[in-house]
């Protein structure tokens, strides 16, 4: 008998609870080291495309340094090249080796969640950490969360293969593999644990993941905090008292106007993807059309290149404050336009992350339009981008409370969840009424599911 089959068997012997928590305890130490590894590719690849070729420093957040970044272009030309040369890298990559890695990453995840917790390959994972480095590093529009959650995820479903764990265990062990990846990657365990319930169902909860999630998120935090240091992503200049209830009016302004970017940014991206598969070229290739349609649009608006968090921090200290009014209200149209061109035509990397910075950048120009018109709004921007990056992705991603959490502690902004819950609740309001989602893998709920899943 093998060490395989003996671990196997003793592992199904064990009681419920004893036995996910081994298996979450697995999922957060993989998760966490998943994370540190694709940060520092990711980081590297920023540096040799970006810096190097290009001759651009990328600003970065408060807990990764601060970074102001360049304030002008030293090679112009080598912009929109960076981004063709890491879309075509990613584009032979994926599409050569594991066509599954396109894109995103999470929807898969939660499809493997419902449909099959044994079926991600693990060359997959291995695609997806280096076609997403080289799409995000070179300035395609993409969020850092989709490759850690896949690489979780897939180690999820390696354990339900190799140890022959039973379908509910599969699901939820691939589940928390999502949820703890995001939380990692992000310094969210709380949100990375709600998250791993919260994220399979449109309007449901798997509450079967949320005590393994825990448990398993925060190792994979503390595994990669213990390396990047122990510090929220983003720092807020200023500091919200919600003094009157008419404040409450202002931030469902940002609700309504999040849910309805939320939408647009859904039905962008998937216009995209289906635009794309009609092109008459080889798929590999395809990413490098949209990789040169992202580097000319950077020319004008540099808040399109990469992940995008720097500038997020620079609307939350107050740095943008200056910036055309114009540019403010373009930026979340823009952002939606470059992600949708950098994922939707075949890159590799979230939607997640790209969702928060277009939604920090829909508060920020809530707020730009507010600030002449309403005086007692108060000269301090930051809670609107806050709220903003809650209820934007909140709302589209179906996942309200995880979002708050995770954006919370991202930001160290717990005072805010109570606007906040006014202005995701009106955007989640508005996505659940036309019954749409960025994941959208996801079902409406556990009753929804075949009997076989």
């Amino acid at each position: 008998m093998t060490i395989r089959t003996q671990t196997s068997r003793w592992l199904r012997r064990q009681p419920t609870l004893l036995r996910r928590v081994i298996l979450a305890i697995a999922l957060g130490v993989i998760a966490g080291a998943g994370a540190v590894i694709f940060y520092a590719a990711l980081t590297f690849a920023t540096h040799e495309f970006l810096a190097v070729l290009a001759g651009y420093q990328v600003p970065t957040p408060a807990g990764e340094g601060n970074a102001p970044g360049s304030l002008h272009y030293a090679r112009p030309w080598a912009i929109p090249l960076s981004v063709v040369l890491g879309a075509i890298g990613a584009g032979m990559l994926v599409f050569t080796l594991a066509p599954e890695a396109e894109g995103h990453g999470t929807d898969a995840a939660i499809d493997a969640v419902l449909h099959d917790p044994r079926g991600i390959r693990l060359r997959a994972v291995v695609v997806k950490i280096i076609a997403s480095a080289l799409t995000i590093g070179s300035g395609g529009s993409g969020g850092r969360e989709g490759p850690t959650a896949q690489i979780s995820a897939g180690f999820g479903s390696l354990l339900a293969r190799v140890l022959d764990l039973g379908t509910e265990d599969g699901r939820v062990a691939v589940s928390v593999g999502i949820g703890s990846g995001i939380g990692a990657i992000f310094g969210a365990p709380l949100g990375g644990a709600v998250l791993a319930a919260e994220i399979v169902y449109r309007d449901d909860f798997e509450y079967e993941a949320l005590l393994p999630g825990l448990l398993a998120s925060l190792i994979a935090s503390a595994i990669f905090d213990a390396v990047y240091g122990f510090r929220p992503l983003f720092a807020v200049a200023g500091h919200f008292e919600l003094t009157t209830p008419l404040t409450l009016v202002w931030f469902a302004i940002v609700g309504v106007v999040a849910g309805a970017i939320g939408l647009l940014y859904a039905r962008s991206f998937y216009g995209t993807v289906r635009l794309a598969r009609r092109l008459p070229i080889p798929r590999h290739f395809r990413p490098a059309i949209g990789g040169l349609l992202v580097g000319l649009l950077a020319l004008w608006l540099p808040e399109v290149l990469g992940t995008g968090y720097g500038w997020v921090q620079k609307g939350l200290s107050d740095q943008m404050l200056h910036t055309p009014l114009l540019v403010i209200v373009v930026l979340p149209i823009a952002r939606i336009v470059a992600t949708s061109l950098s994922i939707g035509t075949g890159g590799s990397g979230g939607v997640f992350g790209p969702g928060m910075v277009i939604g920090a950048f829909t508060g920020l120009a809530v707020w730009r339009i507010l600030a002449p018109l309403v005086p007692a709004i108060g000269h301090d921007a930051s809670a609107f981008v806050v709220v903003g990056m809650m209820a934007m992705f909140g709302g589209i991603s179906r996942a309200p409370i995880a979002v708050m959490l995770m954006v919370a502690e991202m930001t160290g902004t717990i005072a805010l969840l109570g606007p906040a819950m006014i202005a995701v609740a009106i955007a989640w309001l508005i996505v659940k009424a036309v019954d749409d989602s960025i994941y959208r893998s996801q079902l409406p709920t556990r009753l929804d599911e075949s009997p076989s899943a």
